[in-house]
């Protein structure tokens, strides 16, 4: 099995500013924003560019965590460990994730959310797009665009659960 780190702290802080501006210029409307991260690693991204609106912008965007688990369609569990500080219906709401696969986490995500309300609209900011798509999603904001064989394994590690910031491809042959 071989590891190889791909992206290092001040790569994935790039990546997370970009995304941030990219939100800036594509939404006239910055009061409307709801960021949703999703559980565990998105919502310490969604923190991140939480923060940087601030601090660009002088705006205190509202922040929720999705917890897709109950709402997946291999495995269900019963708790659902969701918080969103305010009602979502007509509101532009950005899902944050840390890696964008197959698509069925955000498929999941997008159940959650329509749970919770009806928003005006949905984007998603990923911090990486590794392909491999089983359903129709796409990103609108990506950190980096990272081509993967189907064995790989992408890993994202933050800081606030890590100890670390990096991205990192596995290969196990």
């Amino acid at each position: 099995m071989k590891t190889k780190e791909i992206v290092d702290e001040m790569t994935m802080k790039r990546a997370v500013t970009r995304i941030t501006y990219e939100i800036i210029e594509r939404n006239k409307d910055l009061d409307n924003l709801v960021l949703a991260g999703i559980k565990t690693r998105g919502v310490h991204l969604a923190r991140r560019i939480q923060e940087r609106l601030e601090q660009l912008e002088g705006l205190q965007i509202p922040l929720g965590e999705l917890d897709i688990k109950p709402f997946r369609d291999d495995v269900k569990v019963e708790e659902d460990t969701t918080t969103m500080p305010v009602d979502i219906t007509d509101k532009d709401v950005i899902l944050v994730d840390d890696v964008l696969y197959t698509g069925r986490t955000i498929r999941a995500a997008i159940d959650n959310l329509v749970s919770l309300g009806r928003p005006a609209r949905v984007s998603l900011a990923v911090l990486v797009d590794r392909g491999h798509r089983e359903l129709p999603i796409r990103a609108d904001y990506v950190g980096k665009n990272i081509p993967t064989a189907s064995v790989e394994e992408i890993v994202v590690e933050v800081a606030e659960v890590d100890g670390r910031d990096a991205v990192s491809i596995i290969d196990p042959t």
